[in-house]
């Protein structure tokens, strides 16, 4: 038996719509349903999303480097074997806010207005926005920019060479083999300076090739650079891969007496020579109560 057109599925719906009339259930759109419209999430444009990501990148990528770190790329072989030319190395930019300019250090410093003519100002716009995007990310740098190693810090006196021709800070002998060019001389050209308050003394470690301190005794400060041209200090070598390690400061810098003996170069003549008068006054004090001891016994 066929069943009964009237009560199988649809059949209202079919004679609503024949009828001229739509089906029941969308007639009319309840309070209920508009809500739930509303409520469903819009899909977000992909481009907008990325647009977003990349600028927000590019901002922390600008900030990181005008405060904290900023990454370079070593264009020559003054600093081998420590460094190598496509080295790129991340400086840090804040270390100096909380400690002071050490020997040993590896720092990266603006030579501009002091061993190189200051630096003349883009042409155009774009042309210092492409240099700013390049520097970003340590594709190339200023030209006027030099990676050195401090030898120096203010007040040291520094010698070269002793009898063992090795470079003395304050009279003490620094032991480089470690971080030297594999064979070079400490150095060849012979100098004795006194660094001044707010400079520093830097030299390369390869000894041979390098254009530092020793090259630039004509010009202002005999060779110094000032404290303030200093960029940060390098402490990470990032790129090549294989080459991934930090830079840490050679042990030969840690030798107490190269403080030991600055503290005392720097101390103003008065101070000096009034500590040697109260040993002296002390001593014969000593001495003389001494005598008195031996008197009475």
């Amino acid at each position: 038996m066929a069943p009964d057109p009237g009560s199988e599925p649809g059949a209202k719906a079919d004679a609503e719509a024949a009828a001229g009339q739509a089906p029941d259930d969308s007639a009319q759109e309840t309070p209920e349903t508009q809500e739930a419209d509303k409520a469903k999430p819009r899909k977000r444009s992909f481009w907008r999303d990325l647009v977003v990501i990349v600028v927000a990148a590019l901002a922390l990528t600008i900030l990181l480097k005008a405060f904290v770190v900023q990454v370079f790329s070593i264009p020559s072989g003054s600093m081998e074997n420590t460094l190598q030319v496509g080295d790129r190395i991340l400086v840090s930019k804040i270390v100096y806010k909380f400690r002071s300019i050490d020997r040993g250090d590896i720092v990266v410093f603006s030579g501009a207005g002091s061993w190189d003519p200051p630096t003349p100002p883009p042409s155009n716009w774009l042309t210092g926005l492409w240099a700013d995007a390049i520097n970003l990310v340590g594709i190339a740098g200023p030209q006027t920019d030099y990676v050195k190693r401090v030898i120096g810090i203010p007040g040291d006196h520094v010698v070269c060479c002793n009898t063992k021709g090795q470079v003395t800070v304050n009279g003490v002998p620094l032991s480089e083999s470690s971080f030297i060019y594999p064979g070079s001389a400490p150095s060849l050209l012979k100098f004795d300076i006194t660094v001044p308050p707010g400079r520093l003394w830097v030299m390369g470690d390869n000894r041979g090739d390098s254009d530092d301190s020793r090259l630039r005794r004509t010009d202002p400060g005999g060779g110094t650079i000032p404290e303030s041209a200093v960029v940060g200090r390098a402490f990470l070598i990032i790129w090549p891969f294989s080459r991934v390690s930090d830079l840490p400061i050679p042990n030969t810098f840690e030798q107490a007496a190269l403080s030991g003996s600055a503290a005392l170069a720097t101390a103003p003549p008065a101070t000096v020579a009034g500590g040697t008068v109260f040993a002296g006054a002390m001593a014969l004090t000593w001495r003389r109560r001494r005598r008195r001891r031996r008197g009475d016994d």
